[in-house]
């Protein structure tokens, strides 16, 4: 069996760069690293884990929870939090709490005990969190994203979602848009959406205008037309329709043309995330992009900054608007050049 000397012998390294190779990767240059790599798969040699966990005190096991991976938004985003960990020599242990607020201190419980470095979360809500209230008595780095952050002990990593959905609601405005709602799943379980509701609510207000009340659906990402058929009809019909991520944004267009509606012609559907299926399909899906990827990305640095000991600080992550062919004029204005 093959061991570190031999290792860092074939490699031409010493024994302690060798050890770092496998403990702290990122404090060697790359044409090191990569050869006591190819070094210890040459001879087959695996460090044991076990006895730098012992050693360290340090298991380099990051705890990931999110929502669902039914989601691409958390999907992309994990990717990349998972390339980020692993070029700084740390491992994911990931779950999801199916939105479900009840879930979230059993799995975070669970994650202690198997000794993680540190944690990174997604609640249904940072202000109210059972979760976040049991881990002030912890001692464990935790870093939030997509959430708003409570207060500073907890520092955040999100996109702003109360501009955000202003911005969103001003462009709607001025394409001569009036009569707009907004869909969410049960606002209960996401802060994210009340906070996107109160900014759409306020770009309404700066134009004299009253926000009409959310349409709620019973589920996240599924939109249920039975319950939007109503704001379509009549003199005050909605003629754009702002939901809280793509996949309900998606649904809701699949139940306005299966029912025969045109869209945009009829109703403009706008989605928030930017996730790729949104431009794959047709008509493809005019969205609030918040960058998967950066927000993956920042959310292991913040954490590694935390276990170097740094004060905690918070990431807002510029967001934009992904033109798509699910938004346009209202139909009083379709077509008259204004």
């Amino acid at each position: 069996m093959s061991d570190l000397i031999s290792v860092a012998k074939l490699a031409g390294v010493s024994r302690a760069t060798a050890a770092r190779a496998f403990s702290a990767p990122n404090l060697l240059r790359q044409e090191t690293l990569s050869k006591v790599l190819a070094a210890s798969r040459q001879l087959g040699f695996r460090p044991n884990r076990v006895a730098q966990q012992l050693r360290t005190q340090s298991t380099h096991i990051i705890g990931v929870v999110i929502p669902t991976f039914s989601n691409p938004v958390f999907a992309e985003q994990l990717q990349a939090m998972e390339i980020s960990a692993q070029q700084h020599g740390y491992s994911l242990l990931v779950a999801t709490t199916d939105y479900q607020p009840e879930n979230e201190a059993r799995i975070v419980e669970n994650m202690l005990r198997q000794r993680v470095d540190g944690l990174v979360l997604t609640v249904a809500d940072a202000e109210n969190s059972q979760v976040l209230t049991l881990l002030e008595h912890e001692n464990v780095p935790v870093v939030l994203v997509h959430n708003p952050a409570p207060h500073a002990r907890w520092p955040a990593v999100c996109v702003d979602n109360y501009r955000a959905m202003y911005d969103v609601t001003e462009h709607l405005l001025q394409l001569g848009h009036r009569y707009i709602g907004m869909l969410t799943g049960p606002m209960w379980q996401s802060d994210r959406a009340r906070l996107r509701y109160r900014g759409h609510s306020q770009a309404m207000a700066d134009h004299g205008l009253a926000a009409l009340p959310v349409i709620e659906m019973p589920g996240h990402t599924c939109s249920s037309f039975s319950q939007l058929e109503p704001c379509l009809q009549g003199p005050q019909a909605l003629t754009a329709l702002l939901c809280s991520n793509d996949l309900l944004a998606l649904s809701t267009i699949g139940g306005l043309m299966r029912a025969g509606y045109a869209v945009p012609a009829q109703v403009s559907v706008v989605g928030f995330d930017g996730i790729a299926l949104g431009q794959s399909l047709f008509p493809s899906l005019c969205s609030v992009v918040q960058p998967r990827d950066q927000l993956g990305h920042a959310a292991i640095m913040h954490l590694l900054a935390l276990l170097a000991g740094l004060p905690p600080g918070n990431a807002v992550i510029p967001h934009h608007l992904q033109p798509g062919e699910s938004l346009g004029q209202p139909p009083a204005q379709t077509g008259n050049g204004d």
